[in-house]
């Protein structure tokens, strides 16, 4: 059974269709041709590729990693096993880190809430191995849960073997998988995020600046990190939100510090100006009634369990049609969460994405008198 349901869209996104009417563009151009060795530019609410260019390739990340180390920092702030309050202690190990730092001196102590600020902001090796050492009791061990989270979030071209991306054979990631950590660390730790905003940060009487000059220069990004070294070459994960839209871009092998900024705008810029992303229906909200034999009731609500949301070209949003697909017979009992059908949205007559159609409440099976009567109606349907 199907039905078109474009008219059922919620009446925000009714109004959105005229706001957007007038500003129709007759094409999209194709993205602009960047020097880099990898990028992908994704929209965060719908997860929908706008350019990419090699983005499953595997490649070194340099201080990209990082966004994992802090990442797992933060998992451990939520689960209540440490407190931005504690003081780590800086082993030797971590006094000794070359490459870019924090200055933390040997045998003293420093708060995770400042470490913290050292890796984001200052992208400092000795930070990130001092918090390793704090939460795991070594480096390696605190690897193996980058690793882990790396697995959870279904980032499989991605394995890790230190905290700070100094360059290892078994030290790798991909764009997509990038680009699926910044959308992670912006979804689980809203609370902390504008830390990869923060333009600068001081400790021990040493001013640093954040390496990320797309925070001068776009006051729209508001993250997220650098990273540099010379066989990864320039590195920047950027996300920048307009209005409700919200980018990310990682781009990978840069040439210099001023190539990555001046690519990674003219990507994220590419997808402001020519797309737009648009929330169809809200999560948990019944679309559609369905049918339901041999039920405590007659009538199951379908809907998503998740908000849809879809990144289409600028000016396309009329060129959409939605219908549904419902099971014929569903029969009593229903599960919660159960696919009864989906929804598919086509694009200027193509499909364009579709959804699983889920039972919203749970449907008990009817007594016998009730099964039986139902029994009799199906024969006639």
């Amino acid at each position: 059974m199907k039905k078109t349901i474009l008219s059922s869209l919620p009446l925000f996104t009714l109004v959105l269709v005229l706001a957007f009417s007038s500003i129709t563009i007759a094409a999209t151009p194709s993205p602009p041709k960047l020097k880099a060795k990898a990028y992908i530019l994704v929209d965060y609410n719908s997860n929908e590729v706008i350019a990419e260019l090699k983005s499953d390739k595997k490649v070194e990340p340099a201080s990209l990693t990082k966004m994992m180390t802090a990442y797992v920092v933060e998992k451990e702030l939520s689960q209540g096993n440490i407190q931005l309050t504690d003081m780590v202690r800086i082993s030797e190990k971590a006094w000794r880190m070359k490459g870019s730092r924090m200055f933390v001196e040997v045998g003293t102590r420093v708060s995770v809430d400042e470490l913290m600020k050292g890796i984001i902001i200052q992208s400092g090796n000795d930070a990130s191995v001092a918090l390793a050492e704090h939460i795991a009791g070594s480096e390696e061990a605190f690897v193996s849960l980058m690793n882990e989270y790396a697995r959870i979030l279904a980032m499989s071209g991605t394995h890790f073997a230190n905290v700070t991306g100094l360059p290892h054979k078994r030290h790798y990631t991909t764009p997509r998988d990038l680009a699926t950590l910044v959308s992670a660390i912006i979804r689980d730790f809203p609370e902390h995020y504008a830390w990869y905003s923060e333009k600068e940060y001081t400790y021990n009487g040493i001013r640093q600046f954040n390496r990320n000059k797309l925070l001068w220069q776009d006051e729209s990004v508001d993250g997220v990190k650098t990273g540099h070294t010379e066989s990864a070459g320039f590195c920047l994960a950027a996300s920048a939100k307009k209005g409700d839209m919200r980018l990310i871009s990682i781009l990978l092998g840069a040439n210099s510090e001023t190539s990555r900024t001046t690519e990674s705008q003219k990507l994220l810029t590419f997808g402001f100006r020519f797309y737009e992303t648009h929330k169809l229906y809200q999560a948990n909200q019944a679309l559609t009634t369905a049918r339901i034999w041999k039920g405590e009731s007659e009538l199951i609500p379908l809907g998503l369990e998740e908000d849809l949301y879809i990144t289409i070209p600028r000016g396309s949003y009329s060129a959409l049609k939605a219908t549904m697909s419902i099971d014929k017979k569903i029969m009593a009992p229903a599960t919660k969460g159960r696919t009864y059908g989906s929804i598919n949205i086509n694009l200027k007559k193509e499909a364009f994405k579709t959804r699983d159609l889920v039972a919203l409440k749970n449907v008990q099976k009817a007594g016998l008198m009730g099964s039986l009567l139902d029994e009799i109606k199906m024969r006639f349907e």
